[in-house]
C-alpha cells in the first residue's frame, strides 16, 4: 500500500488546482471516495486503493508538467468565467493535461505566470512563508517621490493589510509613463495597483517579469512553453533556500 495522502493534497496533484481550491472543492460536497461524499478536511486516503471522483469525474494524476506563460491583458487566471471572458486556459486549449495557474494576475495586468498540475511545486510557490520574490514592471503618470519610495518599504498599511516592496527602481521617462521596477516577497491581492492607488499615481501598465529564478524573457504575449528541467531545479532550489531563510 501506498502512504496515505490529504485528499486535497492528491486533487491538487490530480491537475484540479491549488490545494486551498481543492479544499473548497472538498467542503461544497463535490468529491467523493469509494463512492462516499466526503467534505472534512483533512481526509486521508490510499490513492492506490481508493478510487476519487471530483465532479462526477475520476481524479487521476497525470504525469507532471509546468508551463511558462505570458498572460496578456484582459485575460483571467481562472478555469471558467461565466462572463464569457478569454481565461488562461483558452490559450491552452491544445494541451492534454489539465493544469492550473499558479497565483493570479489581475484581469489587467500581463506577464509571466506558471501553470502546472504539480501540486508540491504550486503549494510551495504560493505559499508566504517561502517568499520567493517576483519581479514587476510598472509604468505610471508621476515619478515617485524619495519619502513616498521609502514608506513603500517601510510598509503601507491598507485595507487591513501591510503593502510593501523589498526594492523600487525609477526607470525611464517615456510616452508610456515613468518605468520603475518592483520587487515583491510576499505578493498579496492587487498589490502594486493599491500601492499606486495610495500615493494617487494612475497606471498605465503592469507587467510581471519575473518568478524567482525564472524570467518572461522573450515569450510573446498570449504564448506559452513547457518549463525546461534546469528551470524547475533552480525554481525548486530558490523555493528551499527562502524556506531555510525563513526559519532563521
Amino acid at each position: 500500500m501506498q502512504e496515505q495522502v490529504r485528499l486535497q493534497k492528491h486533487l491538487a496533484d490530480c491537475g484540479l488546482g491549488s490545494r486551498r481550491f481543492c479544499e473548497k472543492l472538498i467542503t461544497a460536497g463535490r468529491v467523493k471516495v469509494d463512492g462516499k461524499t466526503v467534505t472534512e478536511l483533512g481526509t486521508k486516503i490510499d490513492p492506490s486503493q481508493q478510487k476519487v471522483v471530483c465532479n462526477g469525474q475520476p481524479a487521476m494524476i497525470d504525469p507532471p508538467v509546468t508551463l511558462l506563460l505570458n498572460k496578456p491583458p484582459k485575460v483571467i487566471c481562472t478555469s471558467d468565467d461565466p462572463q464569457g471572458r478569454t481565461t488562461v486556459l483558452d490559450l491552452l486549449e491544445d494541451l492534454p493535461e489539465r493544469v492550473y495557474t499558479v497565483g493570479r494576475l489581475d484581469f489587467m495586468s500581463e506577464g509571466l505566470i506558471i501553470v502546472t498540475n504539480d501540486g508540491d511545486l504550486a503549494h510551495a510557490l504560493m505559499h508566504p512563508r517561502y517568499h520567493v520574490e517576483k519581479v514587476y514592471k510598472v509604468w505610471i503618470d508621476t515619478p515617485i517621490g524619495f519619502h513616498q519610495l521609502q514608506k513603500m518599504k517601510r510598509g503601507i498599511p491598507n485595507q487591513g493589510e501591510t503593502l510593501r516592496v523589498l526594492d523600487i527602481d525609477e526607470g525611464q521617462h517615456t510616452r508610456k509613463g515613468v518605468e520603475y521596477t518592483i520587487t515583491l516577497g510576499e505578493g498579496k491581492n492587487r498589490h502594486i495597483r493599491r500601492l499606486m492607488d495610495h500615493f494617487e499615481k494612475k497606471v498605465f501598465r503592469l507587467m510581471r517579469i519575473s518568478i524567482g529564478p525564472i524570467r518572461l524573457d522573450n515569450l510573446k504575449p498570449g504564448e506559452w512553453r513547457r518549463a525546461k528541467p534546469s528551470e524547475l531545479k533552480i525554481l525548486r532550489q530558490a523555493i528551499s533556500e527562502a524556506s531555510k531563510s525563513d526559519k532563521k
